[in-house]
């Protein structure tokens, strides 16, 4: 934050733009960070994330056929499934950033094998392995909220506004 103060102190001395602009411009900047797990910039390691939806088994996408969706890139293996996935990326995309969902219930980011995908009350959400799967299965419904309450904080501590 002090790098905004500092921006919008020097505009404002500056005559050269409204304190309403630059507030806005700092916010947009500061927002625009998330965190998603990828590996090089690839989502879910190139598998298609409508594929745990339609078939509820992991698919390769193909790299000819992506989208790009909070810095990462997306794989599709069609073009229907692209264009659904566009319609609502915030829905298809993996919870928590694609990081583990026991992970997040616990407070942090961890990695996750795509094995583990599931889909949880229309949400699609990964785990650290199958012996973790099977301990946020047991008790779902509680980790999901604490999972939820805790994605902010994990974003806030690696200096990331919530959106």
């Amino acid at each position: 934050m002090r790098l905004a103060s500092l921006i919008t102190a020097m505009a404002l001395a500056l005559g050269a733009v409204a304190p309403s602009t630059v507030l806005a411009q700092a916010t947009l900047a500061a927002s625009a960070k998330v965190l998603v797990n990828a590996k090089n910039g690839l989502a879910l390691e190139g598998y298609d994330p409508m594929s745990f939806f339609a078939v509820g088994a992991p698919t390769r996408g193909q790299p000819a056929i992506t989208a790009e969706h909070n810095g990462a890139t997306y794989r599709f293996a069609s073009e229907a499934n692209r264009a659904r996935f566009a319609t609502d990326p915030e829905k298809y995309a993996p919870q928590y950033g694609g990081f583990c969902a026991y992970g997040m219930a616990k407070g942090y980011a961890a990695p996750v094998v795509i094995e583990t995908a599931q889909i949880v009350d229309g949400r699609l959400m990964l785990n650290y392995d199958r012996s973790v799967q099977k301990t946020f299965d047991a008790d779902r419904a509680a980790y999901v909220v604490s999972a939820d309450a805790n994605w902010p904080k994990v974003l806030e501590k690696k200096g990331i506004t919530p959106r």
